[in-house]
């Protein structure tokens, strides 16, 4: 997935405000931390990105009350 497509995807269970299952990053060729070991999903055998996007937050929040609303309908 492209990464403003995956920012904008919904939430795997193992996300969270400060973590992600798989890079979120819009544009991951540029982020400062990319292929940084322990700490890039793109380089870790879990998948998991320990350096979102400082939007990430923000967006997390957004895409939980999202999913909330479409489990209540």
């Amino acid at each position: 997935m492209s990464g403003s497509n995956a920012f904008h995807a919904a939430l795997n269970e193992a996300d969270t405000e400060t973590t992600t299952l798989s890079c979120r990053h819009t544009n991951p060729d540029i982020c400062a931390k990319n292929q940084m070991p322990k700490v890039c999903a793109f380089v870790r055998a879990d998948g998991m990105c320990t350096a979102p996007p400082a939007s990430w937050p923000k967006q997390f929040r957004r895409l939980r009350l999202l999913q909330s609303v479409r489990n209540q309908g």
